[in-house]
């Protein structure tokens, strides 16, 4: 028979576990009141438009396109994907807390900071980036609850999650550098190893680079509409900006160079060469004249960097000061199909969230850099555990998000804080997780 001290600690991993699912119901609740049938943005409606007519294009992800085409019959527009996405999420916070019930009261803080406002304000708003970051912590969540069990088991969600992971980067291909920490956790979950890492790393990197264009134009035969191509507009504006002098493959007046210049940029978004005037003449000139979408744009944009890599620098250096440090746009709030509308005029509890936004979007609270700073910062604490499932949990997770949102200073061209996401959750992940492993001493 067992003894009564065995007893007691099954009843106590019993009560904790119970306690986890009673508070992950409660965030499943609140998620439903709060964003039901989900915040359709205008990235969304894009992509659920396509659906109806049967286009894939590579602006979006095709693949979400694709994923919502098969959901939407569960329930049709945002609802579906807002469940799919929510199941995830929920999911993921659920089988970290259950995992981590197994020894600690800790394990509540999961469903409980999933709830807080750096994660919860945009848990229901249909963006992919909400949706690769439920998609990558589920994957990690997935290595983290079957380290230590059954070998058929532990197999089977590695391959799950590694179906995750791919996921995520057809969602975001610049996800790619940082794929191949979250791919290493989840192959070795029960400690971190240095060495076979980088000798993964550039296996997995390759993989991406090749999963992307396998997947987007060869399986699913997805228009190419050239959203690499914002890139190198963006970083002519800035280029153009910190020279002086014209790095477009097109000429302009020299009222519209002045504003190259100088009212165009800086500027937190390169749609402002697209459509928002006075700078819209950028866009409908490289469009105009078929430059957007071709060799000229890029060959251009390498003629920019390679003869002036300082400005370049400068140009990077500004935008990735403003996307980690600026008071950027959290919440969508307005109606997808006409922006002059709220989303849900009538709804108090998604009122309720906007007021704490409000609240919260002076402080450092909904700012990217301070997500990567602690990232950064666990990934420094797991270090020192990383022979422990633990550690090795951290490091998955905070190591890839940093590098996820190193990633945008290179390819970032908007600074919404959604961008940042990824490192939202594996921070709010990471923590209990490190703090208990810390406090018990084992793994």
């Amino acid at each position: 028979m067992p003894s009564a001290p065995d007893e007691t600690v099954a009843r106590q991993r019993r009560s904790r576990a119970i306690g986890v699912l009673i508070l992950t119901a409660l965030g499943v609740a609140l998620t439903l009141y709060a964003f039901y049938p989900g915040v359709m943005t205008v990235d969304a409606n894009f992509v659920y438009r396509d659906i109806a007519k049967n286009f894939r294009g590579d602006w979006q992800s095709p693949v979400m396109g694709v994923v919502w085409a098969v959901i939407d019959p569960i329930a049709p527009g945002a609802a579906s994907m807002f469940l799919f996405m929510i199941l995830l999420y929920w999911l993921a916070f659920a089988l970290i807390g259950l995992t981590l019930a197994r020894r600690s009261w800790l394990a509540f803080a999961l469903p409980i900071l999933a709830v807080t406002p750096p994660a919860f304000l945009l848990a229901g708003t249909l963006w992919r980036d909400i949706l690769l970051a439920a998609a990558w912590l589920l994957a990690a969540a997935l290595a983290f609850a079957t380290e230590g069990h059954a070998k058929w088991l532990q197999r089977a969600a590695q391959a799950l999650a590694l179906v995750l992971i791919a996921f995520g980067i057809l969602l975001r291909p610049n996800l790619i550098p940082a794929a191949p920490l979250l791919v290493a956790y989840v192959l070795w979950p029960s400690a971190w190893r240095l060495r076979r890492t980088a000798i993964l790393y550039p296996v997995a990197f390759v993989i991406g680079v090749v999963l992307v264009p396998f997947v987007y134009y060869g399986l699913l035969n997805a228009t190419r509409l050239h959203p690499l191509h914002s890139v190198f507009v963006f970083d002519l504006g800035g280029i153009t900006y910190f020279t002086g002098e014209n790095q477009y493959p097109a000429d302009w007046t020299p009222e519209q160079m002045a504003l190259l210049t100088g009212h165009c940029y800086p500027t937190r978004q390169w749609d402002i060469y697209w459509g928002n005037e006075p700078c819209g003449f950028v866009m409908t000139r490289l469009e105009r004249e078929k430059i957007f979408g071709s060799d000229t744009l890029v060959t251009a944009w390498r003629r920019a960097i390679v003869g002036h890599p300082l400005a370049y620098l400068a140009h990077r250096a500004t935008y990735m000061t403003k996307f980690l440090t600026g008071n950027n746009l959290v919440m969508w709030t307005k109606d997808a199909d006409d922006t002059e509308k709220p989303a849900f005029p009538d709804r108090a509890a998604f009122a309720a969230l906007i007021a704490i936004q409000d609240a919260l979007q002076p402080t450092w609270l909904l700012r990217s850099v301070t997500w990567l700073a602690l990232c950064l910062l666990l990934c420094a604490l797991a270090w020192q555990r990383r022979a422990t499932p633990a550690g090795a949990f951290v490091l998955g997770l905070c190591g890839s998000a940093a590098l996820y949102v190193a990633s945008y200073f290179f390819f970032g061209v908007a600074s919404d804080y959604r961008y940042a996401y990824w490192a939202v959750l594996a921070s709010l992940a990471g923590i209990p997780v490190l703090l208990a492993q810390a406090v018990s001493g084992r793994a």
